[in-house]
């Protein structure tokens, strides 16, 4: 079991991208990382790196209803410049969640670096003139990571965070990607679940002590902690490693 195994890569080109999440990977800032498990409050929590199979994708009732809610709202995709706009808006979408989260979007994707290695777009959601929402993803060769989703929180009713993960694949399907890679997942802390809803049978666990992808739907809770778990005989924390 790995506990925050780091990488800080030069560059990420897309095939790299598709490499590192194909093994359960993910970006944070400019760095790229992997991990088993989380601690919140001193407790450990079990996470585990789901994907949906764009091929496999259907849209649900659940999807539909969400693209009729904000059918009236314009959707642009830009460039992935951070904007003095949507920093506005991530401050008050930041005043109004529950959890902890970086203190600007600058730093949640940038850090302190000057540049970005990754390619990174945003889909922008207008009500008229006002932004209402903002998601920003990567881009590799066959993959797309959702990165991170933003919204106004008087638009709350909206679903705008799902409308995000949902035009997110419509992104990907036009450009032929074949993963859509939303972040990880725990079978203890559901706060995580909404990852989910785009379409459960096409979606895939991945089994680090395996190294494989499974359908999510072919493991219970009891079974993803089990093959985490077993054999374990303390954290492997494998620290800071330069990319290969």
């Amino acid at each position: 079991m790995i506990y925050y195994n780091i990488h800080y890569p030069d560059a990420m080109p897309g095939a790299l991208l598709d490499e590192y999440l194909a093994k359960g990977w993910y970006r944070m800032q400019q760095t790229i990382f992997t991990t088993d498990i989380i601690i919140k409050n001193d407790v450990v929590i079990p996470v585990f790196w789901i994907r949906l199979v764009l091929k496999r994708y259907q849209a649900n009732k659940s999807s539909k209803k969400i693209r009729e809610l904000n059918k009236g709202f314009t959707v642009t995709i830009t460039n992935g410049a951070i904007t003095a706009e949507a920093e506005e808006l991530y401050q008050l979408y930041k005043s109004s969640v529950n959890f902890d989260i970086s203190e600007s979007i600058t730093d949640y994707l940038v850090g302190e670096t000057i540049s970005s290695i990754y390619n990174t777009r945003c889909l922008e959601i207008r009500n008229g003139s006002q932004l209402i929402a903002a998601g920003f993803f990567d881009e590799g060769d066959t993959t797309l990571a959702g990165i991170l989703n933003i919204y106004h929180p008087d638009y709350k009713q909206k679903s705008l965070g799902k409308y995000l993960m949902l035009l997110k694949i419509d992104y990907a399907l036009r450009h032929n990607k074949q993963f859509y890679y939303p972040g990880y997942i725990s079978t203890t802390f559901s706060k995580f679940d909404y990852k989910l809803f785009p379409d459960k049978e096409a979606t895939e666990v991945y089994l680090s002590n395996s190294r494989q992808w499974v359908p999510w739907l072919s493991m219970t809770s009891g079974q993803l902690e089990e093959q985490l778990f077993e054999n374990m005989t303390g954290f492997e924390d494998a620290g800071n490693e330069e990319a290969e």
